[in-house]
């Protein structure tokens, strides 16, 4: 799949954007899906998962949302068990975060927009651990421009902070899709519950499934990937946007 790679000017300095595009020409304008990875950020299985979405006819744009710090990236397998990368994390995610995260994504958008060839008037958000957190939030934040939007593992989705997303879900208008690990202590089952009572009362399209799998399943150079639940969860995200977010 092609991919450009696109310098989106924030705010904060200028974003790295990756813009993966259907092979081939002559078809349908493809419509735009955010891509959020998650904490260990862009790097070649990310890519991987875009260029595998691009593929079904979308324009994804997988977002650098650690760009304050530089293009940087992080080891999954080891920056959770190495007390030194596990600062380094933490100290580049508190300069990503979510409401400036929104305000990136919103001049990305412009940027798309001004583009003939992909159509940014409704798109798609997808994300992965902090990424599933930010595809939920961008979809409250900027309701009438979110048709779809898919949560993995995503962590903090439903808290009793007054600025958690699931506070908005009456302004939703995306349907959505939130894949949940088993046990995983950034979406315990009373944050689900939370995150549930706010969009059945607010009447919100969704699906909220539960797997049996460990937070990390479904990328694949995390410890806890399981192909099968990855499988799962690909059929389920690219179904969603087929019904809501179609290439036709």
């Amino acid at each position: 799949m092609p991919v450009t790679e696109l310098d989106v000017r924030t705010a904060d300095g200028v974003m790295d954007v990756y813009l993966h595009t259907p092979d081939g020409g002559g078809g349908a304008t493809p419509p735009v899906v955010i891509f959020y990875p998650d904490a260990g950020g862009v790097r070649p299985v990310m890519h991987d998962m875009a260029a595998q979405l691009a593929s079904l006819g979308y324009a994804v744009a997988l977002v650098n949302f650690f760009y304050r710090s530089g293009k940087i990236s992080f080891d999954v397998g080891k920056v959770w068990s190495d007390p030194d990368l596990r600062a380094e994390l933490t100290a580049v995610m508190g300069k990503a975060d979510p409401a400036s995260v929104v305000r990136d994504t919103a001049a990305l958008l412009d940027v798309l927009e001004g583009r003939s060839d992909v159509r940014a008037d409704k798109v798609g958000a997808v994300g992965y651990c902090r990424g599933g957190l930010m595809a939920f939030i961008l979809a409250g934040a900027i309701p009438d421009r979110v048709a779809a939007a898919a949560s993995i593992h995503g962590g903090g989705i439903a808290t009793e902070e007054p600025t958690s997303p699931h506070l908005r879900a009456e302004v939703i208008q995306a349907a959505l899709y939130f894949g949940v690990a088993a046990d995983d202590r950034s979406c315990t089952p009373e944050q689900q519950e939370l995150l549930t009572a706010a969009l059945d009362k607010a009447g919100a399209r969704y699906e909220l499934e539960q797997y049996t799998a460990a937070h990390g399943f479904a990328v694949r150079d995390n410890l806890s990937y399981d192909p099968a639940a990855a499988q799962r969860h690909w059929e389920q995200v690219t179904a969603l946007f087929a019904r809501d977010l179609p290439t036709g």
